[in-house]
């Protein structure tokens, strides 16, 4: 095999690797690298037609990839929609996300209702992208018991629009949030969380200490 043909095969490997991918901003990053290959092979064998096919998904690739960055950031981008715990959805999306849950929250096993208990789905646009379930500890604690995205979101930042920007835990009288200690790939020292014990914690501004 020459290194004409090595690259061909490689660039094709990539381009079906990258369908692959659950997570939208990798399968976007990979799919682009792998145009970009395969206009190289085709432009050194002169298959005109695959190479503007290659460029336009490459384009195609690149003006989604930079939305999807814009939005990273952009409070708007989420919103939180609070519901009872007996939603029928949001109990139909547990049942979905169920494997993946257990996966990174193994000690969460469902949500039951209780006056103490509020759960809420994060959405963007017309996608749920996640839930957060925390029950009120008492003592000024709330304590979180589920905070999970899906996969396709995981690359880009609704943690932080939850935890920063929603203003969620407003009104509740929560002074500390606490995340559970088992939870699996936690993402919470860059949103200003601080280390308690297994777990993290973080201090809500405005709150009023006794």
């Amino acid at each position: 095999m020459s290194w004409l043909d090595a690259l061909g095969w490689f660039g094709s490997a990539l381009l079906v690797f990258s369908l692959l991918q659950a997570r939208i901003l990798r399968l976007r990053l990979l799919n682009t690298v792998a145009c970009a290959i395969l206009t190289v092979f085709n432009a050194l064998i002169e298959v005109w037609p695959m190479v503007a096919m290659n460029v336009v998904l490459a384009a195609i690739n690149l003006w989604f990839i930079a939305r999807m960055l814009r939005e990273r950031n952009d409070a708007d981008a989420f919103r939180v929609i609070e519901v009872e715990e007996d939603d029928a959805y949001f109990q139909h999306f547990l049942d979905v996300e169920r494997s993946e849950i257990a996966t990174f929250n193994p000690g969460f096993s469902g949500v039951t209702e209780s006056a103490s208990r509020f759960a809420y789905l994060v959405v963007h646009e017309h996608e749920t992208v996640g839930v957060v379930v925390v029950r009120d500890a008492s003592d000024g604690v709330g304590q979180v018991e589920l905070d999970y995205v899906t996969a396709r979101y995981r690359d880009f930042t609704p943690g932080e629009f939850v935890w920063r920007h929603s203003g969620l835990f407003a009104g509740h009288g929560w002074r500390t949030i606490r995340t559970p200690d088992t939870m699996v790939g936690a993402y919470y020292e860059r949103l200003g969380f601080r280390r308690d014990g297994d777990a993290w914690a973080l201090d809500i501004a405005g709150v009023a200490r006794p």
